[in-house]
């Protein structure tokens, strides 16, 4: 386990140790190890929550089976509020590839701050949000993330105004019943993504995204909201906030 603080680019190692596990990779005995792990932050920061601190995880959490990775991201959250983070080998191969390019270091860390998502989804209230939609998706490409949906934020002309916005390369509904495709389509890009962004200014989540929320935590999908979300009345594992 290791322990960085990451500041305007920088990356310092503050502390790296060995935990034991005993042989048990039971996601009740995992999770008791990585909580303690987590009490100790404090150490470093005041404050640990979701919002200042983030949990990457690779090697033996890699190989768990995903009913057990599920739960043990549960316990986790439920234990310290934190969202564990389980990050799959084809990714941990992107990050050490960034950093081995950007600085001549293959750890993962240095090429994680330089480019923590290689793609995204973006949510939120079109109709309401999408000067701010906008402006997320613009700090993520100059990242270098490829925004997978929406792929563009043109507003088709006919649909201005109306309760569902369709965007210039989407075609038009054929019927009232036609919105559940484009959501379908919007909703499916999250199978493929690093990670989902919602966007909710001001904090309010609306009732379009929750249904969103759902189905991504049943693909047990990595998603932040851009600040802390009010009014939900189910808490969940998410993070909050961008780091750029």
């Amino acid at each position: 386990m290791s322990v960085y603080r990451s500041q305007s680019g920088e990356l310092k190692l503050l502390k790296r140790e060995r935990l034991a596990f005993e042989d048990s990779r039971a996601h009740e005995v995992l999770a008791d190890r990585v909580g303690e792990f987590c009490a100790g932050l404090t150490e470093f920061n005041e404050v640990v929550d979701n919002k200042t601190t983030r949990l990457y995880a690779t090697g033996v959490f890699q190989q768990l089976p995903q009913p057990e990775a599920a739960a043990l991201v549960n316990s986790v959250y439920v234990d310290t509020g934190l969202y564990f983070n389980i990050v799959g080998p084809e990714l941990e191969r992107f990050y050490r590839e960034a950093g081995m390019s950007a600085c001549g270091s293959n750890g993962m860390m240095e090429g994680l701050i330089r480019r923590e998502f290689r793609n995204a989804v973006v949510c939120g209230s079109f109709q309401q949000s999408l000067g701010y939609i906008e402006d997320t998706i613009v700090r993520l490409r100059e990242s270098g993330t490829v925004a997978l949906s929406p792929r563009s934020t043109r507003i088709k002309p006919e649909t201005a105004g109306t309760d569902f916005i369709l965007f210039d390369y989407q075609d038009l509904l054929k019927n009232e019943r036609d919105t559940w495709r484009h959501k379908y389509v919007h909703m499916d890009a999250f199978r493929q993504a690093d990670a989902v962004v919602v966007c909710n200014p001001g904090g309010l989540v609306g009732n379009g995204t929750m249904f969103e929320l759902g189905f991504m935590s049943a693909l047990s999908k990595r998603f932040i909201f851009t600040e802390e979300p009010q009014g939900v009345s189910v808490l969940f594992p998410c993070e909050v906030g961008l780091e750029f």
